[in-house]
């Protein structure tokens, strides 16, 4: 499983082609499910996200999908997802800080999201939308420590947006120029690696804080 999902992070571009050959218009539904399920399930941190918008732009540039239904289909997962998230939060309330460290939940990190969350306010929504692991658990805290729901609508808004418009859009743009379109794999790692950094950084941070 691990060595497939893997390969699937890896190979992203070639998967993706395929998945848009083999089904058409689903191909819509195909990616408005996985983006919905990375932000709005918990359980589903390690889905792709960064790199599946840049993908699928290019695609999109290559005559595959178009690049107007498929920003607006994923917008309204990234959206749904993370409303989705947070009501869910919001519904299960403080009980969720007195799980223990599980296969599914990391007790430590839903901590140190929700700090993060307390330190930067209404910020931490977007921002953490180009966070894998806080794009996934910061609704979710933010239902838990009931953030005012209108707060929290309009400012994820403008997060699934920036999120969904600048990475989609960039890929449209720029994944089928010569030297990125030939080298794409190398750009989807690149931008793997770039979305994980933040999270080194803040683990190195740790480490070197401790006596």
């Amino acid at each position: 499983m691990d060595f497939f999902l893997l390969d699937f992070l890896l190979h992203l571009d070639q998967h993706l082609a395929i998945l848009v050959q083999q089904h058409g218009g689903w191909i819509y539904g195909i990616l408005f499910a996985i983006i919905f399920c990375e932000t709005g399930l918990v359980v589903a941190p390690f889905l792709p996200g960064d790199s599946l918008l840049f993908v699928a732009g290019a695609l999109a540039a290559g005559g595959g999908m178009d690049i107007t239904v498929l920003c607006a289909v994923l917008f309204i997962a990234a959206v749904a997802g993370d409303n989705t998230n947070y009501w869910i939060g919001h519904a299960i309330g403080p009980r969720a800080f007195r799980w223990e460290q599980s296969r599914f939940f990391n007790k430590a990190a839903l901590f140190k999201t929700h700090a993060f969350y307390e330190t930067h306010g209404g910020k931490t929504i977007i921002i953490a939308r180009f966070l894998p692991l806080a794009r996934t658990f910061a609704p979710f805290v933010a239902g838990v420590a009931r953030m005012t729901y209108p707060r929290f609508f309009f400012i994820d808004l403008a997060g699934g947006a920036l999120w969904i418009g600048s990475l989609t859009l960039a890929g449209y743009h720029f994944g089928n120029l010569p030297v990125i379109k030939s080298n794409l794999s190398l750009m989807i790692v690149a931008i793997i690696a770039i979305s994980l950094l933040p999270a080194l950084v803040g683990w190195l941070r740790h480490r070197m804080a401790q006596p």
